[in-house]
């Protein structure tokens, strides 16, 4: 009889500890699309952050990142900040979608803060770029191509803050948000011409930091803001030379490097993103060029990916 009572006991315990509800992590990344600017089946970069559950932050929006909002049930009503690593197609394109999918969220007034480069005016064969600023102006400002979206399903209000990244930009990183706990710190990357922003995200002694598209350039600030991150996402277009364009490596980190600076930022998790083909059929290959260094944990993202720092 006490053995079939304490039988009782121990099912009643498991029971109640397998019903128990599943503990919300302080952060947890949504990967919304893991490829580039080309038409391989992957959506072009995006991610949204998820704070204690609440999806809030979108970093980069590209092509196809939309849909995939909506096959994760992701609810956008308190999606209220957004940072833009650079302004190619492949990573702001579905930018004008999200905000509209936002707007009719809810009822509520919409407010987003919007960070990301500063401008860059070209010069000989190099390519001009608007200011984040001036960008969201051009989209939805009151003559913007979006104009309309100020007050189509509640007032929305945007506010959007320039981050240095020309030449001249500080190497320490600047936070650009705070509050309740939640900092995020930005630190200008490099890739090519294109003015680009390196991000990383704190809160509860969790982190996840950005590096957007990188080249050679930029390494060293991407260590800087990287050290003792959780989780460190890391674009990788380009195997290592030569087995890539040349003029690839002007502007993406190959393998090799990304398993250094992966090893001397002493994160605790790779995310590989941002994927080209060329990974894709290398991915063996690559994943060894990087443990040459780095031997901790690594991961290939796919679009719908969820991950926890």
């Amino acid at each position: 009889m006490f053995k079939l009572s304490l039988c009782i006991v121990i099912w009643v315990l498991a029971t109640m500890g397998s019903t128990a509800a599943p503990v919300t992590p302080p952060l947890e990344l949504v990967v919304l699309g893991s490829g580039g600017p080309g038409a391989t089946g992957r959506a072009g970069a995006g991610y949204m952050v998820l704070v204690d559950g609440d999806p809030r932050i979108l970093v980069d929006a590209g092509p196809g990142t939309f849909a995939r909002v909506g096959e994760a049930k992701l609810p956008l009503a308190k999606t209220d900040i957004v940072l833009l690593t650079h302004l190619h197609i492949d990573h702001t394109g579905e930018l004008p979608g999200m905000f509209k999918a936002r707007a009719i969220s809810s009822n509520a007034p919409v407010k987003f803060s919007v960070f990301g480069p500063t401008g860059h005016h070209g010069e000989g064969d190099e390519a001009t770029f608007p200011s984040t600023s001036r960008y969201i102006d051009l989209l939805f400002g009151p003559d913007g191509a979006y104009s309309y979206l100020h007050d189509f399903a509640a007032p929305m209000t945007i506010h959007a803050t320039d981050i240095d990244a020309s030449g001249n930009a500080p190497t320490v990183p600047v936070v650009i948000y705070s509050e309740r706990g939640l900092s995020i710190r930005a630190l200008a990357g490099h890739h090519g011409d294109a003015p680009a922003v390196i991000y990383r995200i704190d809160y509860r002694d969790q982190s996840i930091t950005f590096s957007g598209d990188i080249d050679a350039k930029g390494i060293d600030n991407l260590r800087r803001l990287a050290a003792g991150t959780r989780l460190l996402v890391f674009n990788c277009v380009v195997l290592d030379p030569p087995g890539s364009r040349p003029l690839l490596y002007t502007l993406h980190t190959p393998p090799r490097t990304i398993g250094a600076v992966a090893a001397g930022s002493g994160i605790h998790k790779l995310l590989l993103s941002h994927l080209s083909p060329s990974i894709d059929e290398n991915e063996e290959s690559v994943e060894a060029s990087i443990r040459k260094n780095y031997k901790g944990e690594i991961v290939f993202a796919k679009d719908g990916m969820r991950l926890q720092p």
